[in-house]
């Protein structure tokens, strides 16, 4: 099931009871909303581009295609694309709606 997204679009290719796999795509020039999780966890694996990765300093972190990023509950992230698209695979517990923002470049809530 692809969803658009002011950023790209996410492609949830996997939902079961335990799991959730997603590809999502972000646009260059673009990131998703700083934002936190209270439980859910989640792993991504970069396939193309380089994906930039602010804590909540802002302080970036760049993943490489082949590279992969962990996220805790609690742990504060948001996932941008500076110069070039970047496609990535996300796994992650089933918490879909577990996402509280901080910011977001496009005033979702």
């Amino acid at each position: 099931m692809i969803t658009e997204k002011p950023w790209g679009y996410e492609n949830l290719w996997a939902h079961t009871s335990d799991y959730v796999g997603k590809i999502l795509f972000i646009k260059a020039g673009h990131r998703l909303s700083k934002q936190y999780h209270e439980k859910k966890e989640e792993t991504i694996l970069v396939l193309k581009g380089t994906l930039v990765v602010y804590d909540e300093n802002d302080t970036v972190t760049e993943v490489k295609p082949g590279e992969s990023f962990h996220v805790v509950p609690g742990q504060v992230h948001r996932f941008g694309a500076t110069f070039s698209n970047v496609e990535l695979v996300e796994v992650s517990t089933n918490y879909l709606d577990d996402v509280i923002r901080i910011e977001d470049d496009y005033s979702r809530r």
